[in-house]
């Protein structure tokens, strides 16, 4: 699930960028995305 946001958050960043919407909005939606994926990478998946 922490993948999902994170990869649905790059893609908003990527999206801003495209349409120039609010600058200091795209890069703190990058930093959030960047944070959550990399949060995603050091706990893994827990098994039941």
């Amino acid at each position: 699930m922490l993948l999902t946001i994170a990869i649905i958050l790059a893609v908003l960043w990527a999206l801003g960028l495209l349409v120039h919407i609010g600058g200091g909005l795209i890069h703190l939606i990058l930093v959030i995305a960047v944070i959550v994926f990399v949060f995603h990478l050091i706990t893994g998946r827990k098994k039941v």
